[in-house]
């Protein structure tokens, strides 16, 4: 399950945890009342049968009521044996297993039933030797349902608590990208002034109000990104193959061309898969995994390729790099926010890609290992037959 479906579905988990744990306790609590009932029903049934057979004058009556004494004492479940004073067994009941009296097994189970309790000793009757009431095990099983309750209560308040905290840090990233998308209007057209200026009155430096002009084109799509933050993400064809173009041939006049060149290609067939999204955020994040391979070829030479496919029912698109790599120790980490292998790096470029991929196109982001230099994949449903009509 994707983080965002988390988040969607956390209040309802919430509450069916809340309604689970308030039907575990209520269950705790009826099996106490029904133990206490039936004990003192049990008890209420022992003394009535004992106190009418002891006042019956009939003959035999108060032998009859022992022995019913005797059949009720059985009934309620008590695993007891009778020892004389010599340790010989003289009587037994609720056994677990079929034996005569004079069976090892029967002396053996005795000392067993003194670890549970200590054993009862009568100067007339002996050594009784008993254990625990049936209702021990529901007792035991009680317990242990409490102690899961409090649990269950623990990881609900802690659930609860992680989901404000991402609910807050939403909030305040959506705020914040709102208000730099505002503060960005103002130097955008001011920038657009000066390049008409510029196109008026061309200088020495050929091209420079065409690439002004590119730049002041990027700096409105980086403010529309920040503008999307927050609201439904579009859904559009697009094809991932043409966006590969359209961002490489942005970065390559931006590439160093002499020392250390790098090379910047786009494997794709035609305009490439159509997806189903918003062109804005997919933009985005390819940009960023490409400035991810430029940093990490920082220094030498190389070259970064885009590589769009189909698999199975998947668009695919590739950034590769011959660049050093991903040390094997970030590798389960990388994705996640404050993980950079920069000097004064912020770490959120690919934790931000993967929000685009995953929570914003229902996709996923993955390293794929490779012999030399860094494989990111980015999988996404295609759409339709994946073809751009």
């Amino acid at each position: 399950m994707r983080r965002d479906e988390v988040r969607r579905f956390a209040p309802i988990l919430i509450v069916a945890l809340v309604v689970l744990l308030s039907g575990l306790g209520a269950g705790a609590a009826l099996i106490v009342v029904r133990h206490f009932q039936q004990d003192a029903k049990s008890i209420s049934v022992l003394f009535s049968g004992v106190f009418a057979g002891l006042n019956d004058p009939r003959p035999g009556a108060e032998a009859g009521a022992l022995l019913r004494l005797g059949e009720h004492v059985k009934s309620q479940g008590v695993p007891l044996v009778v020892t004389d004073r010599t340790g010989q067994v003289t009587a037994a009941a609720n056994l677990p297993f079929d034996a005569p009296l004079d069976d090892p097994r029967v002396q053996r189970y005795a000392e067993m039933l003194d670890l549970d309790n200590p054993p009862i000793v009568d100067s007339v009757v002996g050594t009784v030797h008993y254990g625990p009431v049936p209702a021990k095990r529901q007792l035991t099983a009680l317990a242990v349902l409490e102690g899961l309750t409090v649990l269950g209560i623990v990881g609900v308040a802690y659930l609860a608590y992680r989901n404000a905290m991402a609910a807050q840090r939403d909030r305040l990233w959506v705020a914040m990208a709102r208000e730099a998308a505002h503060q960005m209007g103002t130097p955008l057209t001011s920038l657009q002034g000066w390049i008409e200026q510029l196109r008026s009155r061309p200088g020495d430096v050929p091209g420079l109000p065409d690439h002004l002009a590119a730049d002041a084109e990027r700096l409105e799509r980086v403010a529309q990104r920040f503008e999307r933050i927050g609201h439904t993400v579009k859904r559009e064809p697009i094809a991932l193959g043409a966006l590969a173009n359209k961002v490489a041939a942005y970065f390559r006049p931006r590439l160093p061309r002499h020392a250390n060149p790098i090379e910047l290609r786009v494997d794709s067939e035609q305009n490439g898969p159509v997806v189903l999204g918003d062109g804005i955020l997919l933009e985005w994040a390819l940009e960023s995994l490409i400035k991810n391979a430029i940093d990490a070829l920082q220094g030498q030479r190389g070259s970064i390729t885009l590589r769009t496919g189909v698999e199975e029912a998947f668009a695919t698109l590739r950034v590769l790099d011959d660049g050093p790599g991903v040390a094997r120790e970030l590798r389960s980490s990388i994705f996640d926010a404050g993980t950079s292998t920069k000097t004064g790096g912020w770490g959120i470029g690919l934790a931000l890609v993967r929000r685009v991929v995953e929570d914003s196109h229902g996709g996923d982001l993955s390293l794929e290992t490779t012999d030399r230099g860094a494989s990111f994949l980015i999988r996404i449903p295609l759409h339709g037959n994946g073809r751009q009509d």
